[in-house]
């Protein structure tokens, strides 16, 4: 079974990275870390309250299980430098971060690993496996694209989470479908979550 990282960072567009996490676990081992920053968000936006424990009765690690209902998700804290995804002998197929914060994109950019999010992307790039972003910020600032570039250069893949129409969406959840495709996509993963174009 493949396995892949997934982080939320504290951004908006938590939606976006829920609805990709419920897609990947069908398929796969999910390994996921949250932000501290992200928390509070995901909350607001979304009504999926994770505060508290990370583990134990009603933790955080419970709450996840049942909301996603599988076995094939893991967590952890962003401030667990010593777990497997801090390390490139932890074996995965690629990484994403949905939605990527501002100071999330410089720190990978940088290699600035102060937390598990950004050592376990920069683990992503250094054993050349595919990594994702999805920057959550508008407009840009040229700051903001040029850590993009660089990270560009590098290989990774820079996907923000930008709609389309073509695929006639009916709702705020045919939006956050067709993004979420696209993510996938970008790592060749196979769905249905939104009618392709093929010409007229």
């Amino acid at each position: 079974m493949k396995r892949y990282v997934v982080a939320i960072t504290g951004a908006s567009g938590a939606v976006f990275a829920l609805r990709l996490i419920e897609s990947l676990v069908v398929v796969a081992e999910v390994h996921l870390v949250i932000s501290s920053a992200a928390i509070p968000i995901i909350a607001y936006e979304t009504g999926l309250d994770l505060t508290g424990d990370t583990h134990g009765e009603g933790s955080r690690v419970e709450r996840l299980g049942r909301h996603f209902n599988t076995e094939r998700l893991f967590y952890y804290a962003d401030d667990c430098l010593h777990c497997p995804l801090s390390s490139g002998s932890f074996i995965t197929d690629g990484m994403y971060v949905v939605p990527c914060s501002m100071k999330t994109l410089s720190g990978i950019a940088n290699g600035y690993a102060d937390n598990l999010i950004i050592r376990a992307a920069d683990v992503v790039i250094k054993q050349g496996r595919p990594l994702v972003l999805s920057p959550r910020e508008m407009p840009f600032s040229a700051i903001h694209l040029e850590n993009m570039l660089r990270l560009a250069r590098l290989g990774v893949v820079i996907a923000p989470p930008v709609p389309a129409f073509y695929s006639h969406p009916r709702d705020l959840n045919g939006i956050v479908d067709f993004v979420t495709g696209k993510l996938l996509d970008s790592m060749s993963i196979p769905h249905n979550l939104f009618k392709r174009w093929d010409g007229q």
